[in-house]
This record gives C-alpha cells, sequence and structure tokens, in this order.
C-alpha cells in the first residue's frame, strides 16, 4: 500500500504525463477553495427572477443564431 506521499507523487506524475506541466497546472487549480458565499450570492441575484423570466431567457438564446 502507497504512502499519502507516495500517492500524490504518482498521481502529479500521471497528470504531468497526460496533460503536460501547463495542463496539470490548469487542471488542478479547478480544485482550488473559492471565496464568499455562493448560496448567498446567488440568491441575492435570483431574488427578482421569476420562472416567466428564466424561460424567457431561455426562448430569447434559443431564436439567436
Amino acid at each position: 500500500m502507497m504512502t499519502p506521499l507516495e500517492l500524490n507523487r504518482l498521481g502529479y506524475r500521471a497528470l504531468m504525463d497526460a496533460l503536460g506541466f501547463d495542463g496539470m497546472m490548469r487542471f488542478l487549480q479547478q480544485f482550488e477553495p473559492g471565496q464568499g458565499d455562493y448560496t448567498a450570492e446567488r440568491q441575492q441575484c435570483l431574488q427578482n427572477v421569476s420562472l416567466d423570466d428564466i424561460f424567457a431567457e431561455i426562448e430569447h438564446h434559443r431564436d439567436s443564431p
């Protein structure tokens, strides 16, 4: 059984081999914790948006080329 350090090294090596250094870094950046409170911000942004608004926006994008 591998130690956590050995597993990390092997995992990083596999990512680097498959994606290259830049690709590995871009992949790993996806998992960094963000900032703020997404739920509170989302509720604030959507507090005045109705389902009719959402459906109208969907239709607008469907009709756009």
